[in-house]
Protein backbone atom coordinates (compact mmCIF):
# COMPACT_ATOMS: atom_id res chain seq x y z
CA UNK A 1 0.00 0.00 0.00
CA UNK A 2 1.12 2.95 -1.05
CA UNK A 3 2.17 5.81 1.61
CA UNK A 4 -0.97 8.34 1.98
CA UNK A 5 1.60 11.33 1.93
CA UNK A 6 2.84 10.34 -1.47
CA UNK A 7 0.75 11.59 -4.33
CA UNK A 8 -0.75 8.56 -6.09
CA UNK A 9 -2.59 7.74 -9.11
CA UNK A 10 -5.84 6.10 -8.64
CA UNK A 11 -5.00 4.27 -11.98
CA UNK A 12 -1.47 3.21 -11.84
CA UNK A 13 0.04 3.95 -15.21
CA UNK A 14 3.41 2.05 -14.15
CA UNK A 15 4.11 -2.09 -12.73
CA UNK A 16 4.05 0.19 -8.90
CA UNK A 17 2.84 3.22 -7.04
CA UNK A 18 4.16 6.05 -8.45
CA UNK A 19 6.09 8.38 -6.38
CA UNK A 20 6.73 12.20 -7.28
CA UNK A 21 9.87 14.30 -6.12
CA UNK A 22 11.40 17.49 -6.88
CA UNK A 23 14.63 18.45 -9.26
CA UNK A 24 15.70 22.20 -7.55
CA UNK A 25 17.67 23.97 -9.94
CA UNK A 26 17.44 27.63 -8.26
CA UNK A 27 16.44 29.75 -11.14
CA UNK A 28 17.06 33.35 -10.65
CA UNK A 29 14.18 35.44 -11.88
CA UNK A 30 14.83 38.79 -13.25
CA UNK A 31 14.53 41.35 -11.09
CA UNK A 32 16.01 39.95 -8.22
CA UNK A 33 18.98 38.08 -7.29
CA UNK A 34 20.56 35.11 -6.26
CA UNK A 35 20.01 35.07 -2.29
CA UNK A 36 16.16 35.21 -3.53
CA UNK A 37 16.38 31.95 -5.35
CA UNK A 38 17.83 29.80 -2.45
CA UNK A 39 15.23 32.07 -0.25
CA UNK A 40 12.88 30.29 -2.67
CA UNK A 41 14.53 27.03 -2.70
CA UNK A 42 13.91 26.55 1.05
CA UNK A 43 10.18 28.05 0.34
CA UNK A 44 9.68 25.39 -2.02
CA UNK A 45 11.07 22.87 -0.31
CA UNK A 46 8.53 23.40 2.85
CA UNK A 47 5.59 23.34 0.39
CA UNK A 48 6.25 20.48 -1.69
CA UNK A 49 7.03 18.29 1.57
CA UNK A 50 3.24 19.73 2.28
CA UNK A 51 2.09 18.25 -0.64
CA UNK A 52 3.15 15.10 -0.46
CA UNK A 53 6.32 14.85 -2.48
CA UNK A 54 8.50 12.15 -1.73
CA UNK A 55 11.87 14.04 -2.20
CA UNK A 56 13.41 17.10 -2.55
CA UNK A 57 17.03 17.28 -4.99
CA UNK A 58 19.11 20.73 -5.42
CA UNK A 59 21.11 21.23 -8.64
CA UNK A 60 25.20 21.75 -8.71
CA UNK A 61 25.83 24.63 -11.18
CA UNK A 62 29.00 27.04 -11.23
CA UNK A 63 29.66 30.59 -12.66
CA UNK A 64 26.09 31.10 -13.89
CA UNK A 65 23.80 34.18 -13.44
CA UNK A 66 20.92 31.96 -14.15
CA UNK A 67 20.89 29.20 -11.93
CA UNK A 68 22.01 30.00 -7.89
CA UNK A 69 22.68 26.60 -6.73
CA UNK A 70 26.40 26.18 -6.84
CA UNK A 71 27.14 24.19 -3.51
CA UNK A 72 24.21 21.39 -3.22
CA UNK A 73 25.49 20.41 0.45
CA UNK A 74 25.49 23.44 1.77
CA UNK A 75 21.85 24.03 -0.14
CA UNK A 76 20.73 20.61 1.51
CA UNK A 77 21.67 21.35 5.03
CA UNK A 78 19.33 24.48 5.31
CA UNK A 79 16.47 22.41 3.64
CA UNK A 80 16.39 19.51 5.64
CA UNK A 81 16.69 22.08 8.76
CA UNK A 82 13.34 23.56 7.51
CA UNK A 83 11.71 20.23 7.03
CA UNK A 84 11.01 17.58 8.66
CA UNK A 85 10.35 14.61 6.68
CA UNK A 86 10.71 14.37 2.71
CA UNK A 87 13.76 12.76 1.57
CA UNK A 88 16.57 15.91 0.89
CA UNK A 89 19.90 15.42 -1.16
CA UNK A 90 21.61 16.54 -4.33
CA UNK A 91 20.41 16.01 -7.90
CA UNK A 92 23.67 15.85 -8.39
CA UNK A 93 27.46 16.57 -6.68
CA UNK A 94 29.27 16.72 -10.29
CA UNK A 95 31.90 13.85 -8.51
CA UNK A 96 34.43 14.98 -10.95
CA UNK A 97 35.50 18.44 -9.31
CA UNK A 98 36.38 17.01 -6.14
CA UNK A 99 37.52 13.74 -4.02
CA UNK A 100 35.49 11.12 -3.02
CA UNK A 101 36.69 11.02 0.46
CA UNK A 102 35.35 14.82 1.20
CA UNK A 103 32.21 14.01 -0.68
CA UNK A 104 31.80 10.97 1.27
CA UNK A 105 32.85 12.99 5.14
CA UNK A 106 30.42 15.80 3.97
CA UNK A 107 27.05 13.94 3.28
CA UNK A 108 27.70 11.61 6.04
CA UNK A 109 27.45 14.70 8.27
CA UNK A 110 24.56 15.68 6.95
CA UNK A 111 22.65 12.01 7.41
CA UNK A 112 24.64 12.05 11.07
CA UNK A 113 22.19 15.38 11.70
CA UNK A 114 19.30 14.31 9.48
CA UNK A 115 19.09 10.53 9.95
CA UNK A 116 17.38 8.52 7.08
CA UNK A 117 16.88 11.43 4.53
CA UNK A 118 19.78 12.48 3.22
CA UNK A 119 20.16 11.12 -0.97
CA UNK A 120 23.72 11.99 -2.43
CA UNK A 121 23.06 12.13 -6.57
CA UNK A 122 26.48 12.26 -8.37
CA UNK A 123 27.22 12.51 -12.16
CA UNK A 124 30.02 13.04 -14.38
CA UNK A 125 29.38 16.39 -15.92
CA UNK A 126 31.24 19.70 -15.33
CA UNK A 127 27.74 21.81 -14.50
CA UNK A 128 29.47 24.53 -15.71
CA UNK A 129 31.72 26.04 -18.37
CA UNK A 130 35.33 24.61 -19.64
CA UNK A 131 37.59 27.46 -18.02
CA UNK A 132 34.90 27.01 -14.60
CA UNK A 133 35.75 23.19 -15.17
CA UNK A 134 39.90 24.74 -14.61
CA UNK A 135 38.90 26.63 -12.24
CA UNK A 136 37.14 24.19 -9.88
CA UNK A 137 40.15 21.87 -10.12
CA UNK A 138 42.84 21.69 -7.54
CA UNK A 139 45.96 22.86 -9.14
CA UNK A 140 43.69 24.09 -12.44
CA UNK A 141 44.13 20.47 -13.73
CA UNK A 142 40.71 18.36 -14.32
CA UNK A 143 40.97 14.95 -13.39
CA UNK A 144 40.36 12.87 -16.45
CA UNK A 145 36.91 11.26 -17.35
CA UNK A 146 38.14 8.34 -17.16
CA UNK A 147 38.58 8.30 -13.25
CA UNK A 148 34.78 8.74 -12.46
CA UNK A 149 34.28 5.46 -12.13
CA UNK A 150 36.63 4.94 -9.60
CA UNK A 151 35.73 7.45 -7.87
CA UNK A 152 32.48 6.15 -7.76
CA UNK A 153 33.26 2.85 -6.05
CA UNK A 154 35.42 4.93 -3.49
CA UNK A 155 32.57 7.07 -2.76
CA UNK A 156 30.12 4.22 -2.17
CA UNK A 157 33.19 2.04 -0.15
CA UNK A 158 33.93 5.30 1.91
CA UNK A 159 30.22 5.99 2.43
CA UNK A 160 29.85 2.14 4.18
CA UNK A 161 33.50 1.80 4.95
CA UNK A 162 33.83 -0.78 2.87
CA UNK A 163 36.72 0.13 0.39
CA UNK A 164 38.44 -2.19 -2.04
CA UNK A 165 40.85 -4.10 -0.61
CA UNK A 166 43.11 -2.69 -3.19
CA UNK A 167 42.54 0.64 -2.14
CA UNK A 168 46.00 1.87 -0.09
CA UNK A 169 43.36 4.02 2.59
CA UNK A 170 41.74 -0.38 3.26
CA UNK A 171 41.75 -0.02 7.02
CA UNK A 172 43.44 3.01 7.74
CA UNK A 173 41.12 6.07 6.80
CA UNK A 174 37.45 6.09 7.92
CA UNK A 175 34.64 8.69 7.47
CA UNK A 176 33.56 10.70 10.07
CA UNK A 177 31.63 11.39 11.86
CA UNK A 178 31.59 7.42 12.84
CA UNK A 179 28.17 7.34 13.47
CA UNK A 180 25.55 4.20 13.65
CA UNK A 181 23.21 6.28 11.39
CA UNK A 182 21.82 5.51 8.10
CA UNK A 183 24.37 6.21 5.55
CA UNK A 184 22.73 8.71 2.73
CA UNK A 185 21.50 7.22 -0.71
CA UNK A 186 23.69 6.97 -3.23
CA UNK A 187 22.31 7.38 -6.69
CA UNK A 188 24.33 7.82 -10.30
CA UNK A 189 23.06 10.31 -11.91
CA UNK A 190 22.74 9.64 -15.85
CA UNK A 191 21.79 11.52 -19.28
CA UNK A 192 23.81 8.87 -21.58
CA UNK A 193 24.28 5.20 -21.77
CA UNK A 194 28.10 5.47 -20.21
CA UNK A 195 26.97 7.22 -17.10
CA UNK A 196 23.95 4.50 -16.47
CA UNK A 197 26.49 1.61 -17.37
CA UNK A 198 27.86 2.41 -14.27
CA UNK A 199 25.07 2.09 -12.27
CA UNK A 200 24.46 -1.06 -13.67
CA UNK A 201 28.03 -2.19 -12.72
CA UNK A 202 27.99 -1.10 -9.59
CA UNK A 203 24.53 -1.95 -8.15
CA UNK A 204 23.37 1.57 -7.47
CA UNK A 205 20.35 3.35 -8.23
CA UNK A 206 19.81 5.05 -11.49
CA UNK A 207 18.48 8.42 -11.90
CA UNK A 208 18.20 9.44 -15.51
CA UNK A 209 17.51 13.00 -16.93
CA UNK A 210 15.52 12.60 -19.50
CA UNK A 211 14.77 16.21 -19.69
CA UNK A 212 18.32 16.87 -20.81
CA UNK A 213 18.97 13.81 -22.51
CA UNK A 214 19.58 13.38 -26.42
CA UNK A 215 19.63 9.22 -26.40
CA UNK A 216 16.72 7.24 -26.67
CA UNK A 217 16.20 6.93 -22.59
CA UNK A 218 13.59 4.21 -22.23
CA UNK A 219 16.05 1.52 -23.81
CA UNK A 220 18.97 2.94 -22.11
CA UNK A 221 17.24 2.31 -18.71
CA UNK A 222 16.27 -1.23 -20.03
CA UNK A 223 19.71 -1.89 -20.79
CA UNK A 224 20.71 -0.62 -17.12
CA UNK A 225 18.09 -3.22 -15.96
CA UNK A 226 19.30 -6.11 -18.10
CA UNK A 227 22.66 -5.40 -17.09
CA UNK A 228 22.46 -5.04 -13.37
CA UNK A 229 24.61 -6.40 -10.93
CA UNK A 230 22.93 -6.81 -7.85
CA UNK A 231 24.79 -5.67 -4.63
CA UNK A 232 24.24 -6.30 -1.31
CA UNK A 233 22.35 -3.21 -0.11
CA UNK A 234 20.27 -2.94 -3.91
CA UNK A 235 19.66 -6.02 -5.06
CA UNK A 236 16.82 -4.57 -7.71
CA UNK A 237 17.97 -2.10 -10.17
CA UNK A 238 15.93 1.07 -9.05
CA UNK A 239 14.98 4.04 -11.83
CA UNK A 240 13.91 7.44 -11.34
CA UNK A 241 13.37 10.28 -14.23
CA UNK A 242 14.26 13.91 -14.08
CA UNK A 243 11.68 15.42 -16.22
CA UNK A 244 10.79 19.07 -17.02
CA UNK A 245 6.97 20.07 -16.38
CA UNK A 246 5.04 23.60 -15.77
CA UNK A 247 1.37 23.33 -14.95
CA UNK A 248 -1.16 25.92 -14.69
CA UNK A 249 -4.90 25.76 -14.13
CA UNK A 250 -5.27 26.28 -18.39
CA UNK A 251 -3.09 25.11 -21.04
CA UNK A 252 -2.87 28.48 -22.31
CA UNK A 253 -1.43 30.13 -19.18
CA UNK A 254 1.01 27.06 -18.59
CA UNK A 255 2.22 27.73 -22.51
CA UNK A 256 2.53 31.60 -21.10
CA UNK A 257 4.74 30.51 -18.39
CA UNK A 258 7.11 28.06 -20.45
CA UNK A 259 7.69 30.78 -22.77
CA UNK A 260 10.17 32.72 -20.93
CA UNK A 261 12.01 29.10 -20.25
CA UNK A 262 11.77 28.71 -24.06
CA UNK A 263 13.43 32.39 -24.54
CA UNK A 264 15.87 31.24 -21.77
CA UNK A 265 16.96 28.53 -23.41
CA UNK A 266 17.37 30.10 -26.78
CA UNK A 267 19.40 32.81 -25.48
CA UNK A 268 21.65 30.01 -24.02
CA UNK A 269 20.79 29.96 -20.22
CA UNK A 270 22.26 33.11 -20.11
CA UNK A 271 21.10 35.45 -17.63
CA UNK A 272 18.13 35.60 -15.18
CA UNK A 273 15.23 33.95 -16.14
CA UNK A 274 13.15 36.44 -18.45
CA UNK A 275 9.63 37.46 -17.57
CA UNK A 276 6.80 36.77 -19.75
CA UNK A 277 6.42 40.04 -20.50
CA UNK A 278 10.29 40.34 -22.19
CA UNK A 279 8.73 37.57 -24.28
CA UNK A 280 6.10 39.62 -25.87
CA UNK A 281 8.71 41.81 -26.64
CA UNK A 282 11.19 39.52 -27.57
CA UNK A 283 9.28 36.54 -29.31
CA UNK A 284 11.06 33.07 -29.23
CA UNK A 285 11.80 32.02 -32.75
CA UNK A 286 10.45 28.75 -33.64
CA UNK A 287 12.91 27.83 -36.07
CA UNK A 288 15.49 27.95 -33.12
CA UNK A 289 17.36 24.86 -32.51
CA UNK A 290 18.27 23.80 -28.81
CA UNK A 291 20.23 20.61 -29.01
CA UNK A 292 20.43 18.69 -25.96
CA UNK A 293 16.73 19.84 -24.72
CA UNK A 294 13.60 17.87 -25.02
CA UNK A 295 10.48 19.65 -25.33
CA UNK A 296 8.76 20.49 -21.58
CA UNK A 297 5.87 18.87 -20.47
CA UNK A 298 3.57 22.03 -20.34
CA UNK A 299 -0.31 22.24 -20.01
CA UNK A 300 -3.57 22.13 -17.41
CA UNK A 301 -3.61 19.39 -14.56
CA UNK A 302 -5.37 16.69 -16.87
CA UNK A 303 -3.07 17.58 -19.76
CA UNK A 304 0.12 17.12 -17.47
CA UNK A 305 -1.10 14.29 -15.65
CA UNK A 306 -1.26 12.23 -18.72
CA UNK A 307 2.07 12.99 -20.45
CA UNK A 308 3.72 12.22 -16.83
CA UNK A 309 2.01 8.90 -17.09
CA UNK A 310 3.12 7.70 -20.65
CA UNK A 311 6.48 8.83 -20.08
CA UNK A 312 6.92 6.99 -16.52
CA UNK A 313 5.19 3.93 -18.53
CA UNK A 314 7.86 4.57 -20.89
CA UNK A 315 10.63 3.93 -18.53
CA UNK A 316 9.27 1.29 -16.14
CA UNK A 317 10.08 4.14 -14.15
CA UNK A 318 8.94 4.36 -10.15
CA UNK A 319 9.11 7.71 -9.55
CA UNK A 320 9.48 10.88 -11.74
CA UNK A 321 11.69 14.03 -10.29
CA UNK A 322 9.89 16.94 -11.57
CA UNK A 323 12.20 20.29 -12.46
CA UNK A 324 9.78 23.44 -13.24
CA UNK A 325 11.40 26.40 -13.77
CA UNK A 326 9.13 29.79 -14.29
CA UNK A 327 9.93 33.38 -13.48
CA UNK A 328 7.26 33.62 -10.91
CA UNK A 329 7.63 31.79 -7.99
CA UNK A 330 4.50 31.31 -6.57
CA UNK A 331 3.86 29.88 -10.05
CA UNK A 332 6.46 26.95 -9.47
CA UNK A 333 4.68 26.69 -6.70
CA UNK A 334 1.55 26.51 -7.49
CA UNK A 335 2.58 23.57 -10.66
CA UNK A 336 3.81 21.27 -8.18
CA UNK A 337 0.06 21.95 -6.29
CA UNK A 338 -1.62 20.97 -9.44
CA UNK A 339 0.21 18.36 -10.63
CA UNK A 340 0.33 16.72 -7.10
CA UNK A 341 -3.55 17.36 -6.79
CA UNK A 342 -4.02 15.83 -10.28
CA UNK A 343 -2.15 12.68 -9.03
CA UNK A 344 -4.04 12.51 -5.54
CA UNK A 345 -7.29 12.59 -8.04
CA UNK A 346 -8.31 15.93 -6.13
Amino acid sequence: MQDSSTPATSHDPVTRPLRLSVLDQSPIPAGSNAADALANSVDLAKKTEVMGYHRYWVAEHHNSTGLAGAAPEILIGQIAASTSSIRVGSGGVMLSHYSAYKVAETFKTLATLHPGRIDLGVGRAPGSDQITMYALAPGGTPQSVDSYPNALRDLDGWLHDELSSDSPFAGQVHVLPASDCEPPELWVLASSAGSASFAAHFGLPLSFADFIAVGDGPAICAAYRDQYQPSARHPQPRVNVGVGAICAPTDAEAERLASSVRLWRQLGLRGPIPSPDEVDASPVNPLAVQPGRKPMIVGGPTKVKQQLEDLARSYEAEELVIVSITWDHQARVQSYQLIADAFRGA
